[in-house]
């Protein structure tokens, strides 16, 4: 079975007259920072996939090598990075490029948020000199006072509760892989079931502020040592209710992955966590990604694989990892795409 693209867009490469306006109006209610897509209406998510679809049609398909109108002409935006990354950069120095801006990279070893200054101080001074702020930070508080202090717009390009652009990313891929079914993407993504096997961290809390608001059912399944927060559920379960969608958890992978059209995981070692790492094996022992668990446990014939990178051989077996049921390239490439439409709705002028 093939995995390349479908196309989600109509045949002449652009969305449809209704899409198109009801994506537009969403797009223009946006608030002005993207934090996680908690804050943000599942209306409002699937606008700014649609915006990544279309962007990526028109690069790819129709030769599109900069934005038309230059919307970031003239305009400098910071990228704050206090962590490395590979993906992210790349995704949102040329994304900026795309449109015309400049991009300012700030690693750890320029600039210190919150050592030689206090972040809400270092939030006012760079937010006076640049258009826009695109920051990977650590802690959950770091990236909430950015914005809090800031004058410009601020995107989350990473902390340790939340990663929104990531997230789109995997809803595009989504779409596009069961695009053939044709319709809006809540067509698309209504009733899918997501399988999350992993660690309890920022990668499932953002799938689980997004997913369940539009129509997608998810099985969260962690080491009973490493549960989901409390609020992080009680939101899910709201938003689920809301959306006819369900969300369950547990600690067996055969169970989490039963009836799964999507399985899930992520690093079990996230930055910071290295000394960790011994335990954090014995722990996780029997989460590998296999294609003997799905059969096991049951998911759907078509089923899809789905990891944000870098990967890990504990993490999912090769056999699975390289097998055309894996998205994890065409997911990884998605993150320019969603970061170019983030960018393009959220820094531009004229939003």
């Amino acid at each position: 079975m093939s995995r390349l693209a479908q196309s989600v867009v109509s045949p002449n490469g652009a969305l449809g007259s209704s899409s198109k306006k009801l994506h537009t109006a969403a797009l223009s209610t946006l608030p002005r920072d993207l934090i996680t897509l908690g804050d943000y209406s599942a209306e409002q998510i699937a606008a700014l996939v649609e915006s990544a679809a279309d962007l990526k049609h028109k690069t790819k398909v129709l030769g599109q090598k900069h934005h038309p109108d230059q919307p970031l002409k003239g305009q400098t935006i910071a990228m704050l990075f206090s962590k490395r990354s590979t993906r992210t950069r790349v995704a949102s120095e040329t994304s900026i490029a795309y449109l015309g801006g400049h991009a300012m990279f700030l690693g750890k070893d320029d600039i210190q948020l919150g050592v030689n200054e206090s972040l809400r101080d270092s939030a006012q001074v760079i937010s006076s000199m640049v258009d826009g702020i695109f920051a990977r930070v650590g802690a959950h508080e770091e990236i909430r006072t950015l914005a809090q202090y800031s004058q410009v717009p601020v995107i989350n390009a990473l902390c340790a509760e939340n990663h929104p652009t990531q997230i789109l990313a995997d809803l595009l891929t989504i779409w596009e892989v069961y695009g053939h079914k044709g319709g809006s993407i809540f067509n698309v993504l209504k009733g899918l079931n997501v399988a999350w096997i992993g660690d309890s961290n920022n990668i499932v809390y953002e799938m689980l502020a997004a997913m369940p608001k539009c129509g997608m059912n998810m099985s969260v399944c962690t080491p009973a040592k490493y549960p989901i927060p409390e609020n992080v559920r009680e939101r899910a379960a709201t938003d689920a209710q809301s959306a006819s969608a369900s969300v369950t958890y547990c600690h067996d992978p055969l169970e989490a992955v039963r009836g799964a059209d999507i399985i899930v995981t992520d690093t079990w070692v996230s930055m910071g966590q290295e000394a960790e790492k011994a335990q954090r094996m014995v722990d996780f022992d029997g989460y590998q990604v296999s294609m003997d668990m799905a059969t096991k446990g049951g998911a759907n014939k078509d089923w899809i694989f789905m990891h944000c990178l870098p990967r890990k051989p504990e993490e999912v077996t090769d056999e699975v990892f390289y097998s055309d049921r894996s998205v994890v390239f065409q997911e990884a490439e998605n993150r320019k795409w969603t970061i170019l439409a983030a960018f393009n709705a959220l820094f531009s002028p004229k939003k």
